[in-house]
């Protein structure tokens, strides 16, 4: 089933509602690509993206990260350290719009692409 993006569908199949893959979830919106900082939540993922940003009085860049709730769906089998490419999607709970649609190779990440 095409979910709209260009990503390859998981080799695994889950019976979860909430996926985009085997669920009746639709993605929209924008894209973000991240690296996952925890998995302690139920079917929940925090993932972590580091960006710099220009502070013109001293001329030099700041490190800022913003970490993005996103639903995970038990058929990519995430862990702590993965890099991966989640899509907003309607508000799942308070804080969650987003689900993890591809875990992507360490080379592409590092080209920044996607974003």
């Amino acid at each position: 089933m095409a979910i709209g993006l260009n990503v390859p569908e998981p080799e695994s199949t889950c019976s979860d509602e909430n996926c985009p893959f085997h669920g009746s979830l639709s993605v929209r919106g924008q894209t973000l690509e991240g690296e996952v900082a925890s998995t302690d939540m139920t079917k929940t993922v925090i993932v972590e993206r580091e960006y710099d940003v220009n502070v013109p009085k001293y001329d030099r860049l700041m490190k800022r990260r913003s970490r993005v709730p996103a639903h995970a769906p038990e058929c990519l089998g995430l862990s702590v350290g993965d890099t991966v490419r989640i899509a907003e999607t309607r508000p799942l709970s308070k804080t969650k719009s987003h689900v993890v649609v591809e875990q992507v190779d360490g080379e592409d990440a590092a080209t920044g692409g996607g974003d």
